[in-house]
């Protein structure tokens, strides 16, 4: 081992890099860090190798630093802890940052090491430095600038630093960034630092976090005002289930039993209701009419993908408006005057359930549940053949008890809300910034994290997109099926007013892809069913099979938006009660 100087020098630099970046990646694995993933770069190095010298940690990697930041989000939302990315300077920081953005507004939590040039060559021509300080703005819940190891620095600073910053993405939620200088050389021999170490020699001892912040923030109980909960009982209510986490809708179905309040379920909530269709049935007049009796909404999770509830929400003027989810900040596009409950939705829900006794109103809502029977009975008779809409109508029906779910946005999403009724079963969404990027390497870190079989809904354009990540499936021990509905284009703006004689060129753009090249360039097993009998088997059967499978669903451009019309302009006119 060669004994560091007094005085900074060339010849130990690499190594003091190195020791820096194993007390950060020490101490965030105490921390609750259990991924890491890693892209490619050689100004990384300290923080790569730190990662790999610590066996406790699951290293994931990919060559696409867009990708890898999804893979995370997919990591993090399964496992319900912060996830570790390593990448390099320069523009490999730069392609985080539509991850970063969505964890801001849905709160997974992150954990940004990017590497950086020491602060002598930012802005003089160096190579591959850009300005990485607060790149990600405030997208993040905290950043913090590592400047150049030091020996003038103490190691008990840089660990406290850390696990200051981590504090504040426990209370927060979201990402954190690190932006550390690492000087060159990059590489070099080991160095003794034990005498510099000595400040941190007991933590080095023992397993524990080196400074241990305490807050109260317990999610096992609720407190309610019984008072106010029984004036509400005593109205006509509707509780609408947002975006929910695994196990929690199934109390909040209880919640709506014991009321006798109709429930709305959003696709992101992981299972259905008896007034499932909701986007559908509320186009319809006496439907509208029907639901504005509600006094009372109990919203249980924000980010709902239906327009026509979101507007119904807007419009109406309720008597109290409770909305409730464990993120902090505004979840009310509309600014109506609420009560915004920041709680742990099982433990509020549980705390509802004990003390309601009786509902004054428990069979008003009666008549929507029977519109809803009617209205999948419409939906039937307009997607029995291959096609979108009929895929949307009953792939849910193919879904094993034992596989998990991952929704893609644009198009698919919105089908299924209006044509579907999801099993009760886990489900993933991207619902924050609601974008089309990074889904498929989002999907990839959920089934490894979760460790279940998976069914991912994509369109074409959002696959394109993401193509990269699909060699981030091709290495998996459980079954996965890709299902990709290819209208060749942007088939949600045929629902959208964009102006007809640019609506190709602009907004669809149409692509002529197929994916059966894509799939067997990553090595994934691909099937094009052209009925629907042909899709379920396909999807049955890539569900019960190791591995990857790409289901590719080809239909006409234009005709999912043409039978949503011709749907819409049924349910509006039908008698559904």
């Amino acid at each position: 081992m060669i004994q560091p100087p007094l005085t900074t020098s060339q010849s130990y630099r690499a190594a003091l890099n190195g020791c820096w970046a194993s007390l950060m990646l020490e101490e965030l694995m105490r921390l609750g860090v259990q991924h890491v993933c890693i892209a490619p770069g050689s100004r990384s190095t300290p923080l790569t190798l730190a990662a790999a010298k610590l066996t406790q940690l699951t290293i994931h990697t990919h060559f696409d630093e867009r990708g890898l930041g999804f893979l995370a989000l997919g990591l993090a939302k399964a496992s319900q802890s912060p996830v570790a990315v390593i990448v390099t300077s320069g523009t490999a920081v730069a392609n985080l940052l539509p991850v970063v953005a969505e964890t801001g507004l849905t709160g997974e939590k992150l954990v940004l090491l990017t590497s950086d040039r020491p602060a002598e060559l930012i802005q003089c021509g160096a190579n591959q430095a850009i300005r990485q300080h607060g790149i990600f703005s405030d997208h993040v819940s905290h950043f913090l600038d590592v400047p150049s190891p030091t020996l003038d620095i103490d190691p008990n600073w840089l660990l406290c630093a850390v696990d200051d910053v981590m504090q504040q993405q426990q209370l927060q939620g979201g990402s954190v960034h690190f932006n550390c200088h690492y000087p060159e050389p990059l590489y070099g021999d080991d160095v003794d630092f034990s005498e510099y170490l000595a400040p941190v020699a007991q933590w080095q001892l023992d397993a524990t976090p080196y400074c241990q912040h305490h807050a109260v923030l317990s999610s096992a109980t609720a407190t309610i005002d019984s008072t106010q909960w029984q004036t509400l009982c005593a109205q006509k209510g509707v509780i609408v289930a947002g975006r929910l986490s695994a196990s929690e809708l199934k109390t909040v179905q209880q919640l709506a039993s014991t009321l006798g309040w109709p429930l709305l379920v959003d696709p992101q909530a992981g299972g259905s209701s008896d007034f499932a269709g909701f986007d559908g049935w509320l186009q319809n007049g006496a439907c509208q009419h029907h639901l504005q009796q509600a006094q009372v909404l109990l919203q249980f999770g924000g980010r709902i993908v239906s327009k026509r509830l979101l507007q119904f929400i807007g419009q109406h003027q309720w008597q109290a408006f409770l909305l409730i989810d464990p993120l902090a900040g505004r979840l009310d596009s509309h600014h109506r005057r609420s009560q915004r409950i920041q709680a742990n939705i099982d433990a509020w829900a549980q705390a509802a359930i004990a003390l309601t006794t009786e509902s004054l109103h428990s069979q008003w809502a009666l008549p929507l549940a029977e519109a809803s029977q009617r209205y999948f009975d419409i939906v039937a008779a307009l997607s029995n053949r291959f096609s979108e809409l009929g895929l949307a109508a009953q792939v849910m029906q193919w879904i094993a008890p034992q596989t998990e779910l991952f929704l893609g946005n644009s198009m698919i999403v919105r089908l299924l809300d209006m044509c579907a009724k999801l099993p009760l079963t886990v489900t993933f969404a991207n619902r924050g910034a609601s974008g089309i990027d990074g889904l498929i390497a989002t999907t990839a870190g959920v089934q490894r994290a979760r460790k279940a079989p998976l069914v991912c809904l994509i369109g074409d354009t959002s696959l394109l997109y993401d193509l990269n990540s699909l060699a981030l499936l091709n290495q998996h021990q459980y079954p996965i099926v890709v299902i990709v509905t290819n209208n060749d284009g942007g088939g949600i703006f045929d629902m959208l007013p964009v102006p007809d004689q640019q609506k190709d060129d602009f907004y669809r753009m149409p692509h002529g892809f197929e994916f059966s090249h894509a799939a067997a360039m990553f090595g994934l097993q691909y099937c094009a069913p052209t009925s629907l009998n042909a899709a379920e088997t396909a999807i049955r059967n890539g569900q019960s099979h190791i591995g990857t499978t790409l289901v590719e669903i080809k239909t006409p451009a234009g005709e999912a938006g043409a039978m949503l019309k011709a749907l819409f302009a049924e349910v509006e006119h039908a008698t559904l009660f």
